[in-house]
């Protein structure tokens, strides 16, 4: 079984609109996370929660979801993130957040966070994003790419999302820098095209391909929303058109899904259709992380 160490923040999520409002949870590397849990690997979420209610109950729901919580470490003085999200009628979604205290930020600076280093150790796969590097001081950002070089010194792969949030960081330039340093530490990137040319400019798919494996980057996948993705210098469009009920989470989703084909040896092209399937089973149910049922491609 794959071992594989994910590493981010998991917040509380708020869906719906007015008195309907649900509390879920949800965060980009968490929702890969849990795909790829619920495809059978065998998966680490390395993450701070406080020691509030709130956080034990999303402790028990990641455990009851197939999640390895022992690298969910905590911080007594802070609590989780909180997000809240709204979807228009074309399923698009808009977020607001109060995560600027949250516990995640501290998980390097924790008196546990020697155990992040050690599972780093045993990883076949470690995935990050943009965003678990936004979250940390300059300092720990240094950490997260330490734990990078171990796993690769024992042949483990690194998996990369260059999810850009413009809110969460003091300017491009220093958004751009974490950026580029994480991409000369991975084997699997996974960039979109939206976020690179808000932060970068580069203005095609082949631009941000070229792009990443220019500073290193072994298999750049590039995601295009609608249109499918590029790879191998190739369009891979989804089965179907559709029209989304909620598009919070499609992007994690397609990761887990092409992390897990490529995992099980599937050339990218066919892994790329992996991912777009379970992409499209999550556009069109609510929430980050649908519960699964009878459709969900998870055993396919």
């Amino acid at each position: 079984m794959t071992k594989i160490m994910v590493i981010g923040e998991g917040m509380l999520e708020l869906s719906g609109d007015g008195p309907a409002w649900q509390l879920g949870y949800g965060g980009d590397t968490l929702n890969t996370a849990i795909h790829l849990a619920r495809f059978g690997h065998d998966v680490a979420f390395a993450s701070a929660l406080g020691a509030d209610a709130f956080s034990e109950e999303l402790r028990r729901r990641w455990r009851d979801e197939g999640l390895d919580i022992s690298l969910v470490l905590t911080d007594p003085d802070r609590l989780p993130g909180l997000y809240a999200i709204r979807t228009d009628a074309a399923g698009e979604r808009s977020f607001t957040y109060w995560r600027g205290e949250s516990a995640a930020r501290q998980m390097f600076s924790l008196p546990e966070s020697h155990r992040l280093a050690e599972a780093a150790d045993q990883a076949d796969l470690l995935l990050f994003s943009l965003i678990s590097l936004a979250i940390l001081s300059a300092p720990s950002r240094e950490m997260l790419f330490d734990l990078c070089r171990r796993t690769k010194a024992r042949g483990g792969r690194i998996a990369f999302d260059g999810n850009y949030r413009p809110r969460l960081w003091c300017g491009p330039a220093e958004a751009i820098a974490a950026r580029d340093a994480a991409i000369a530490l991975c084997d699997f990137g996974l960039p979109t095209l939206e976020d690179e040319r808000a932060l970068a400019s580069l203005s095609t798919a082949k631009d941000v391909a070229a792009h990443w494996r220019g500073l290193g980057a072994k298999e750049t996948i590039v995601k295009l929303g609608a249109e499918g993705c590029l790879v191998e210098d190739c369009v891979v469009a989804p089965a179907a058109r559709l029209s989304p009920v909620d598009t919070s989470g499609a992007g994690d989703a397609f990761n887990a899904g092409y992390l897990h084909a490529r995992l099980g040896g599937a050339r990218p092209i066919d892994a790329a259709q992996c991912g777009h399937e379970l992409a499209a089973w999550t556009l069109m149910r609510r929430g980050a992380v649908p519960a699964p049922d009878a459709s969900a491609p998870y055993r396919r």
